[in-house]
């Protein structure tokens, strides 16, 4: 069937999509950790890979595979433990909050999804205080909770709106480049700071398209 036939897919076996996600990690973790490099401490992508490889770990030592909801627990659980500086607490935060809203859910569809992804956007507000423009992650997440949320009321369905979140995230990722930092310590740099791309934005935005390629990839195998 195709990805318009089919708007959802169990819980139970989609811990795939945190697999894909810690996979997706150790590939780019020297693409990271060079961007970090250039305003930060470029460390970003080793930080996160680690983090990121512990939580398969984590799931592994499960009596039984988790289903989605729990494979975000786990991956949030080992963030806030096993990451240092702001990353673990926001990465953290915002998949556990992805976590708490499917814990009830039986199958992942547009709508819960959705929610899924607010609440991860609220955690991460709630941790910091960063705004659109202040080059960091917030430039990648807020367009692209926005975009989802927008072409589901424009009646897309699942698939097609994952899309527009991706594009969105990518764009918001790319106007990072020309953003002065305002937070952390890329904050120090003033003006330096303008020509590089953020690296959480980045890896936020790399986290958001392996999330829409996985859960196309579940759509259309049911």
């Amino acid at each position: 069937m195709s990805q318009v036939q089919n708007q959802s897919l169990p819980m139970r076996g989609a811990a795939y999509i945190v697999e894909n996600l810690i996979d997706m990690m150790a590939l780019q973790r020297a693409y990271l950790s060079e961007i970090d490099g250039a305003i930060g401490d470029g460390d970003h992508g080793i930080n996160m890979s680690k983090g990121f490889s512990q939580a398969r770990t984590r799931m592994a030592g499960r009596a039984q595979t988790p289903d989605l909801a729990a494979a975000l627990d786990d991956l949030a659980m080992t963030l806030l433990e096993g990451i240092g500086g702001s990353m673990g607490p926001l990465y953290g935060g915002f998949f556990l909050a992805m976590s708490e809203a499917l814990s009830t859910q039986g199958e992942l569809n547009a709508k819960n999804f959705g929610a899924a992804l607010s609440s991860g956007v609220d955690a991460v507000q709630d941790v910091g205080s960063a705004q659109v423009g202040d080059k960091t992650l917030i430039d990648t997440l807020i367009p692209a909770r926005d975009a989802y949320h927008a072409a589901l009321e424009a009646g897309q369905p699942f698939a097609a709106a994952l899309d527009e979140m991706v594009a969105a995230a990518k764009q918001g990722q790319e106007s990072t480049r020309m953003l002065q930092a305002r937070l952390g310590r890329a904050s120090r740099l003033g003006e330096r700071s303008i020509g590089v791309l953020d690296a959480g934005a980045t890896s936020c935005y790399f986290i958001l398209e392996s999330l829409a390629q996985s859960v196309k990839q579940g759509l259309t195998a049911q």
